[in-house]
């Protein structure tokens, strides 16, 4: 059977990268497919491990010889997921991990049944800028180039109000509000797939698993209160 793709989208400052390296510590036969990009590293990363940093002129290249399974240009730099990292955790028998933005996330449902998709959303707008300031003040404190400008942060909160509106697209929504939640909820979607699609009976740790599963589908949460009080948040004040 082929493995799972498991697709994970969430606004920059979300939290979305601390959520699968805990995630990959803790589910085995899991593989996370480090995506190509032709922006700059931040800080401390280092190619192949955070992304594989490569020219722009070398990603058009890629995308010329169809190497990506899905890309998109995001902030003015390219984005992709190589299709050889499917393929290779396929022959290891293992599911792939795609950390990608929602514009890659659509082409990968268009082309992988086998998919499986999460939106991490943060709690709320207030928090995300919190977020996205302190992640500045890192970046400024390890590097010379230092920290975002608030013109960018601006821009990056306006892109999490449209990319958020895309929530619906995903088969779950993760609130990441308490870290341990987040990151249990996020174990218990990834396991209870694999168990469902196993064909295989399931038992009592099975059951409860799939219960906190089920709690972050999309369809349980579209109606809940505190979604709607997430969305509000990124709504534009009324004029007037």
């Amino acid at each position: 059977m082929p493995g799972i793709l498991y697709i994970i989208s969430a606004p920059s400052g979300s939290g979305k990268s601390t959520l699968v390296n805990e995630l990959r510590s803790l589910v085995p036969y899991l593989e996370f497919s480090i995506s190509y990009t032709t922006r700059a590293p931040r800080g401390s990363e280092q190619n192949g491990r955070e992304y594989y940093f490569v020219s722009r002129r070398e990603f058009e290249e890629m995308i010329r010889r169809e190497e990506f399974l899905e890309h998109a240009e995001v902030f003015g730099n390219y984005y992709g997921t190589a299709k050889r990292f499917l393929r290779e955790a396929e022959a290891r028998g293992n599911d792939l991990l795609l950390d990608i933005d929602v514009q890659g996330a659509a082409q990968v449902k268009e082309r992988a049944e086998n998919s499986v998709s999460i939106f991490v959303l943060p709690p709320s707008r207030k928090d995300l800028e919190r977020r996205l300031r302190n992640r500045s003040q890192s970046e400024a404190s390890t590097s010379k180039g230092g920290g975002m400008s608030d013109a960018v942060i601006e821009r990056r909160l306006l892109e999490a109000g449209k990319e958020i509106e895309k929530y619906s697209k995903y088969d779950y929504i993760l609130v990441n509000n308490d870290l341990q939640e987040a990151v249990e909820c996020l174990k218990a979607i990834v396991v209870s797939e694999r168990k469902l699609r196993s064909g295989k009976a399931l038992d009592d740790a099975d059951q409860k698993m799939l219960g906190e599963a089920r709690k972050c589908l999309q369809a349980a949460q579209a109606q809940s209160g505190k979604l709607q009080e997430i969305l509000s948040s990124f709504s534009p004040a009324p004029s007037g």
